[in-house]
């Protein structure tokens, strides 16, 4: 499941175990399979934009449905249980053209910078706002979360390249309208399926065919150590009030 570990040096003891045993071991990271991530991450795969030079998301939506739940006690709501879906498709994508994500070919982050904040009403107990900004050596990227927005939902992605933007945009993850620009002109794919449940297909299906084909999985664990370094890096940067270097930090903030 999400988020893999919340220890990296336990997340790279259990990848070593898979692979002295021949056992393909992957994570549910299901926002890979969601039709509008789908369609970017493969655009990007294919060459369609060139190399990513700035990935930006920003989600605005209501999260207090967390009231009353076990969700309430993770302090790090947004940055970890909630966001570890947009780190993972921004590995995705600073993959670059032709490139895996198996972790080994993602571009490498050099530092983030993360805050979260609490509206003055929210009912809930975990800050409902964060904010990452990740650097590359050639490339940006900004997480934008606002968990509390009770009117006028919306979810957008933009990824910029070299010789190309793609655009994502929908009033909830469910619903997004794609837009690939370039030279020759503007396209938007025809989108089939839906997140939920097409998402948690995609996930057992790759890793369905991994076993069959005997290779390993596109959501691989190793490949994900890289997402939940990103993860932990950005709640150690809100916490200290600070840039942090993805894979410094080792374990979740207490």
């Amino acid at each position: 499941q999400k988020p893999f570990v919340t220890d990296l040096d336990v997340g790279e003891r259990l990848v070593e175990l898979a692979e002295e045993h021949d056992v393909r071991l992957a994570v549910n990271q299901n926002g890979r399979w969601a039709p509008h991530f789908c369609y970017l991450r493969l655009a990007v795969a294919e060459g369609l934009i060139g190399d990513v030079t700035s990935v930006h998301f920003q989600v605005h939506w209501d999260h207090t449905w967390v009231k009353g739940t076990e969700f309430e006690n993770v302090r790090h709501l947004i940055l970890f249980d909630f966001a570890i879906h947009w780190f993972d498709m921004l590995g995705c994508l600073m993959a670059g053209p032709g490139q895996g994500t198996d972790g080994e070919t993602v571009a490498r982050p050099q530092s983030v910078f993360a805050s979260i904040a609490r509206t003055p009403n929210q009912p809930v107990r975990p800050a409902l706002l964060g904010q990452a900004m990740v650097q590359y050596e050639h490339a940006q990227a900004s997480l934008v979360f606002g968990g509390h927005t009770p009117q006028g939902e919306i979810d957008s992605t933009f990824v910029t390249g070299t010789t190309g933007t793609l655009m994502s945009t929908g009033t909830e993850l469910n619903t997004q309208r794609v837009t690939l620009h370039t030279a020759a002109g503007i396209a938007s794919p025809r989108l089939e399926g839906r997140w939920f449940p097409d998402g948690f297909h995609g996930t057992m299906g790759e890793l369905l065919c991994a076993i069959e084909e005997d290779r390993e999985p596109s959501h691989s664990a190793r490949g994900n150590l890289q997402t939940v370094s990103l993860c932990l890096a950005a709640m150690a940067s809100a916490d200290q009030g600070r840039p942090v270097v993805p894979g410094t930090v080792r374990q979740m903030p207490e």
